[in-house]
């Protein structure tokens, strides 16, 4: 697999790279195709080769509300806390854009933690990286005004998605952001005036990244 080698090569030794090959299972998935259910056990952790995917938490009345992205070369470290835990899957995640993954055996998980000290990196750093994108969408709900927080959530998804013009409807972002359409028509409008951004018909460009 020479996506492996091309994105986890530098980060992960050898003989680490070849048990990968030969253990992990391939997987694609569309755009908004959801690849982790709330509730799930979880057989299997993601390492992501191409694309991104959103995660999100939902509350007990359905509305969902993104906690952050994962990227090429990234995991999610709350999947591995389910693998470990052997809990239900406490997050939703989709795809933001057409993905591959390659799905490795949760049983490995821990024995890879002792046998090889790269892997361990690996998931001390996610976790690290993980837990600070948690604070920031904390500090984000906490403390920046509505239209702050909507232009932050479109200018994070124009760089996951390397594109400054975003095919999303203002339902799906209002879904995203926990609010409603009528809030976010109105405030898109504002940030539209403000130079930010232009709007279209079924797309936004966003000009300040």
């Amino acid at each position: 697999m020479n996506q492996l080698s091309i994105n986890f090569g530098y980060l992960f030794e050898d003989a680490l790279i070849e048990e990968i090959n030969q253990i992990g299972t391939y997987k694609k998935f569309v755009s908004d195709t959801t690849i982790i259910e709330i509730g799930d056990y979880i057989k299997s952790m993601p390492l992501l080769l191409n694309g991104a995917i959103k995660i999100l938490r939902e509350d007990e009345n359905g509305d969902e509300l993104v906690l952050y992205y994962l990227e090429k070369g990234d995991t999610c470290a709350m999947t591995l806390s389910c693998c470990l835990g052997q809990t239900k899957s406490k997050i939703r995640a989709v795809a933001e854009t057409d993905v591959e993954l390659l799905m490795l055996p949760k049983e490995k998980m821990a024995e890879w933690l002792s046998t090889y000290k790269t892997w361990q990196s690996y998931i001390l750093q996610s976790y690290h990286h993980r837990m600070d994108e948690l604070l920031e969408a904390i500090d984000t709900i906490a403390f920046l005004k509505m239209d702050e927080r909507l232009f932050k959530y479109l200018k994070d998804k124009a760089m996951v998605t390397h594109n400054d013009v975003l095919h999303v409807t203002h339902k799906e972002i209002s879904e995203d952001l926990h609010t409603s359409r009528v809030v976010i028509s109105r405030l898109l409008k504002k940030i539209e005036n403000e130079g930010k951004i232009i709007l279209f018909r079924n797309s936004i460009k966003v000009l300040e990244l």
